[in-house]
């Protein structure tokens, strides 16, 4: 798709991958790295609303704004509902997402001034029962409490009674029998405690052989004093291994009952997080709120001081050069807009800085250019940039961009051309200069670059005013 060949011309990856890194959750980096540009005006709006709301949230240092113990649930939520058991991490997550989603909510409630996140957080359910009940059964490590069930507390007891059994008769054992022990240790081999004894001696310490050392001179003996222990205590942990699975299962069920809730939840939970990357990445590029003007109603594009928001973060991050701002003013009655200059002159650089300013426009991001910030609302951002040369399709440079424009065109279809910006060789003093074209008529932004290059100048200017035209 020529839309989907635009964003790579004009790196939009990149600026995602960027806005990804102000993200305060998984879910959130997920959602700016995948980032969808709106259909409509009012989606825009809609998102523009919350980067605005969340970056005065932001701009308060006592608002409490905050994503702490929110994670990704969605596996857990997903295995819940289909009758699968979760496991004590997987439901501590849930129950500090839960609260986290809460805390969220109550900073919110506690403001008049943010209609848009209010209205988005009214209908979530935080289910405060249920982030109780985890915490009464499962303890900050993950494990399953002895609190949460008196059977399971009973067997527990149990089996440290039998386990310190098991210690005492081994640790007599190491202490009567120390000739024909390699060291004095008490280890496991699976789930049957053993003592290191020395082959040769194998005979004064009768037991079960569980392993043997690598040179074999070490076999790990279960001595038979203890192996009617070590069957006890196995079969009191399969008891505690039930219970816990009781204990979890019903946690589990809990969740399952109300995923739909919960899945809701995390979904608000992601809408919140991508909008606080997007105020955070706007502060960061200094922004300003961008406000659509309509050409028909006389109303001009005006972007003053407008800098490549991938130039500041290189300049930010790589030490690169400073970025140099640019002013662009046009008049509603202009369609086509031709920028001339030499090369290495900044043509394309103000094409893709355009092009990118208009995108970030529609995702609610605000413009790292001065106030007032008036563009269009463009149905569609389309462009040809770049050398298109393909040696695999045998195309030369001029047939590759001959061929992304007639798909430009071919996109637009019954619509006029709403958007151009073309790039056409032109002489002037015997030095080859180029230049660089806008056409806009408020629906669609075309940007062309070098519209007539890798043919014959004077066929290629007149085949770029024909396409501009």
């Amino acid at each position: 798709m020529i839309e989907q060949e635009t964003l790579e011309l004009l790196e939009w990856n990149r600026l995602c991958q960027h806005l990804a890194t102000f993200a305060a959750t998984k879910l959130g980096a997920i959602a700016a790295r995948q980032l969808e540009i709106p259909t409509t005006k009012s989606e825009t709006l809609q998102l523009l609303a919350q980067t605005q709301e969340v970056y005065r949230l932001e701009l308060d240092l006592e608002s409490g704004w905050s994503f702490d113990g929110i994670t990704d649930i969605g596996e857990s939520l997903e295995r819940a509902k289909i009758g699968g058991m979760l496991g004590g991490q997987e439901l501590l997550d849930l129950a500090t997402t839960l609260a986290g989603v809460r805390r969220l909510r109550r900073v919110i409630d506690n403001r008049e001034d943010i209609p848009t996140l209010t209205e988005l957080v009214a209908q979530i359910r935080t289910y405060p029962e249920i982030e109780q009940e985890i915490h009464r059964c499962i303890d900050d490590a993950g494990k399953v409490a002895d609190r949460a069930s008196p059977k399971l507390a009973e067997v527990r007891v149990r089996l440290k009674e039998v386990r310190d059994a098991i210690y005492q008769k081994l640790y007599n054992i190491l202490q009567r029998q120390g000739g024909a022990i390699q060291e004095p240790v008490i280890t496991q081999r699976g789930d049957r405690f053993v003592i290191p004894v020395k082959a040769p001696q194998k005979d004064q310490i009768p037991g079960i052989i569980h392993d043997t050392s690598s040179t074999g001179a070490t076999l790990y003996v279960e001595p038979n004093a203890v192996v009617d222990l070590g069957n006890r205590l196995r079969q009191y942990r399969r008891q505690e291994q039930a219970e816990e699975e009781k204990v979890l299962r019903a946690l589990s069920e809990q969740i399952a009952a109300v995923h739909e809730d919960l899945e809701e939840l995390l979904a608000v939970a992601t809408i919140l997080d991508l909008a606080t990357a997007r105020a955070r990445y706007s502060l960061w590029l200094q922004g300003n709120v961008p406000k659509f003007v309509d050409f028909e109603r006389g109303e001009p594009i005006t972007l003053r001081q407008l800098r490549h928001p991938l130039l500041i973060w290189q300049q930010q991050h790589e030490q690169g050069t400073e970025v140099v701002p640019i002013n662009v003013q046009v008049d509603p009655k202009i369609r086509v807009v031709a920028i001339t200059g030499p090369n290495t002159g900044g043509k394309t650089v103000t094409l893709k800085t355009l092009g990118l300013a208009a995108l970030m426009a529609k995702v609610g991001l605000f413009i790292p250019a001065k106030e007032p910030v008036e563009l269009p609302w463009f149905d569609r951002i389309l462009a040809d940039i770049g050398d298109e040369q393909s040696l695999e399709q045998s195309l030369s440079t001029f047939s590759g961009h001959i061929r992304r424009i007639i798909r430009i065109i071919e996109e637009l279809k019954q619509e006029s051309v709403v958007g151009a910006n073309g790039h056409s060789p032109l002489q002037e003093s015997g030095e080859k200069k180029t230049g660089n074209s806008l056409v806009t008529d408020n629906k669609s932004l075309i940007l062309l670059d070098e519209v007539g290059a890798g043919t014959d100048p004077a066929e290629g200017s007149a085949l770029a005013i024909a396409l501009l035209k």
